[in-house]
């Protein structure tokens, strides 16, 4: 019943935003689309489509705002003018009532809330889709001293439902999308809700946040640059996380940001080299960086990080595809930036390379006719995204990630800098990866990492070899033999029968001769 109810608003908002343009494009049922619109034609459609999809989201509820959120950064699949519009979206989510928090915190500690906390403030500090937080404070400890300030994120109570009755409803809207738009299967929406999915299910298990939380602040320690809050483990559970509380000025207050003597070329500076250390170091970075997660220390430049939900990863072939195709673009090497995506398998082994490499080369070419401070990295593998439609390129979630939060880090620091430099930044960071991952460097770091494991295998090799050789290989030519008699077995068998068929075919046919 809730679900049906839930599709019934669902169908109502999308009528009154016109969204049936996106379903009932296809010719099949064009013929629904004109009577839909002559029959609410008093509907004010004037805004363009995104626009209209924007606020039809924010009418729908926090799981579809967060949805949107996500499908903006797909803009290999999504259409740009949707996609900037969705990125407008923000979680405008009221809180849930206090009382409903402290309840479910004494149910995940099992005894009342002033044994846990001295104090706790009732009144949330930020409230989200799936959570909200409060500030609160520790007991002393027993050699004295006030207790600790901790920020308390606590899970909104029943939303696990309500996402899984959305989700499903996503999903099938998902097949509808493959069956009625031409491009359907290409878009694999299936595999978008799957992707979004994920993210939720990641959210609402706050001991995975936790743990994201403390291996960024492990990768980070004594930084000067990011400064991430320290984890309570003994007060964390799957609905709760405990953390330092931390106090900082939000990023986007620019005139406040400079009257505490924060140096912005240099914040802006900062934030490149956070993220690229992320990246290209750890193969672990905050994928979630817009203005609202991010706090900076007032009168320095180190930032501080809050809201580990989405978090990033790039194994060991991600960064070696990302260095073979930074040294190719940076020597015009488009055919090398081709085959990259070959050899890869992020295209079908029948692409002919020569039209990929045209395709790079006009997005690629124009970008080194202008100022390096007009070129927007991300904007760069945005317009690549694109431009690889045509070829089927399957696009990696992680680097979608990647893609997003450039995009986000571009933009942040060009708010702080209008004059900042992408790529003059970021271009010695890079190079001296790049040597690390390709030059002698990476040979012997290789060469150090798989050092223990040939350590134990030599002694070992000459027992395989003498197994290899005495035992699997005796053991397969018996095994052999065996099968080769028994086929000659059943070929002998055969043949018996045969020659007697023939036998007494010849004898029919001799009898009728004589007779």
């Amino acid at each position: 019943m809730m679900k049906l109810l839930r599709l019934v608003r669902i169908l109502a908002i999308g009528l009154r935003f016109g969204l049936e343009e996106f379903f009932l494009g296809h010719e099949r049922v064009r013929p629904l689309r004109w009577l839909v619109r002559a029959t609410l034609f008093w509907r004010p459609l004037a805004e363009p489509r995104g626009v209209r999809l924007r606020r039809a989201l924010e009418a729908l509820g926090p799981i579809f705002v967060k949805f949107g959120q996500m499908l903006s950064t797909r803009r290999d699949l999504v259409p740009l003018d949707i996609a900037d519009e969705l990125a407008l979206l923000q979680d405008r989510v009221p809180p849930f009532p206090s009382a409903a928090a402290i309840a479910t915190l004494e149910a995940a500690y099992k005894r009342p809330l002033a044994e846990v906390f001295a104090e706790f403030d009732a009144t949330p500090v930020a409230s989200a889709a799936a959570a909200q937080v409060h500030f609160a404070r520790l007991h002393a400890s027993p050699a004295g001293g006030d207790g600790t300030a901790v920020a308390v994120k606590v899970l909104r109570p029943g939303i696990a439902p309500v996402i899984a009755h959305d989700v499903s409803l996503l999903y099938a809207a998902a097949g509808l999308v493959e069956k009625l738009f031409a491009d359907g299967k290409r878009l694999r929406p299936r595999e978008v809700v799957a992707e979004f999915e994920k993210h939720l299910e990641d959210e609402l298990d706050l001991m995975r946040e936790a743990a994201n939380c403390s291996q960024l602040r492990r990768n980070f320690k004594d930084s000067p640059l990011l400064l991430v809050p320290g984890v309570y483990w003994d007060y964390c559970g799957r609905d709760v996380m405990v953390m330092d509380r931390m106090d900082g000025i939000p990023v986007s207050r620019i005139e406040r940001l400079r009257e505490s003597g924060v140096n912005l070329p240099r914040l802006a500076a900062s934030g490149v080299e956070i993220f690229f250390t992320q990246v290209f170091r750890d193969g672990f970075f905050h994928a979630d960086m817009h203005p609202g997660n991010i706090l900076v220390r007032p009168g320095s430049e180190q930032y501080i990080a809050l809201d580990f939900g989405i978090m990033g990863t790039l194994t060991e072939v991600d960064k070696q595809y990302l260095a073979r195709n930074f040294l190719a673009f940076f020597r015009r090497d488009y055919k090398g930036v081709a085959l990259a995506h070959l050899e890869s398998g992020w295209v079908p082994p029948d692409t002919r390379i020569d039209e990929l490499e045209a395709a790079v080369r006009a997005v690629c070419e124009p970008v080194f006719g202008r100022p390096l401070k007009e070129i927007s990295f991300g904007r760069v593998l945005l317009q690549l995204f694109q431009a690889s439609r045509r070829f089927n390129v399957e696009i990696q979630p992680q680097l979608v990630l990647l893609q997003k939060t450039l995009l986000n880090i571009e933009g942040l620091g060009r708010q702080l800098d209008p004059e900042l430099d992408l790529w003059k930044t970021a271009k010695p960071f890079l190079e001296r990866w790049m040597n690390e991952q390709v030059g002698w460097r990476a040979l012997v770091k290789n060469l150090q990492t798989e050092a223990p494991k040939w350590a134990a295998l030599l002694p070992q090799l000459p027992r395989l070899a003498h197994q290899a050789l005495n035992e699997n290989r005796l053991t397969q030519l018996e095994a052999g033999l065996a099968l080769m008699l028994r086929q000659q077995h059943v070929r002998n068998r055969w043949l018996g029968v045969i020659a007697g068929l023939l036998a007494a075919l010849s004898a029919v046919l001799l009898y009728s001769v004589l007779h």
